[in-house]
């Protein structure tokens, strides 16, 4: 943020939770959430920047999607190419 020219906000002490988690499967949504939350952030960083930085932000966007994919349990195996999903 700093090398952008941007002043970063301080973490906050604790985070609200943006539903309640009172068992593994509402952890598991939760998990999923999160990383399609660190994944808009990432996508935000590849549209801000350009460089190596800009290729660095793709790849952890792309890495935090595939593990929101993971969390969720679905997914297009091969995205954009329809004649091989649902194949392994």
């Amino acid at each position: 943020m700093r090398d952008l020219g941007k002043k970063p906000a301080a973490a906050a002490a604790g985070y609200a939770l943006p539903f309640p988690v009172p068992d593994a499967a509402a952890a598991i949504r939760l998990a999923a959430v999160l990383e399609e939350r660190v994944a808009a952030v990432y996508s935000d960083l590849v549209r801000a920047t350009e460089g190596p930085l800009r290729l660095e932000a793709a790849g952890a966007l792309r890495e935090a999607a595939v593990r929101a994919v993971r969390w969720r349990g679905s997914g297009v195996t091969f995205p954009g190419l329809a004649e091989r999903a649902g194949q392994d």
